[in-house]
């Protein structure tokens, strides 16, 4: 693994962080789409200061990984009877 220093910007605050060459595409795209969020809170939401945008979108996003990490959770659950269900089908054909 190839570490290297980029700079983002946030909120008009730079970021230097050290990461993972892979990890840049990524990183650059969530420091992107950050930035589109405080865009459209900051025009459809009364704030103080970009805090508050920042704690929403942080709100946000962790709501979204939770709900997937449930939803992941739920299928893989429901993929490992369906498996249960077709090995025992199958068992009783062999």
């Amino acid at each position: 693994m190839e570490e290297f220093s980029i700079t983002v910007m946030i909120g008009d605050r730079s970021y230097k962080l050290t990461i993972d060459k892979q990890e840049e595409e990524v990183v650059r795209k969530a420091a992107k789409l950050i930035n589109e969020k405080l865009k459209e809170f900051a025009s459809n939401y009364a704030f103080k200061d970009k805090q508050d945008l920042l704690a929403m979108i942080a709100l946000q996003y962790t709501s979204s990984a939770l709900n997937y990490e449930h939803s992941k959770t739920y299928n893989n659950t429901l993929l490992k009877d369906k498996l249960l269900e077709l090995d025992a089908l199958l068992s009783k054909h062999l």
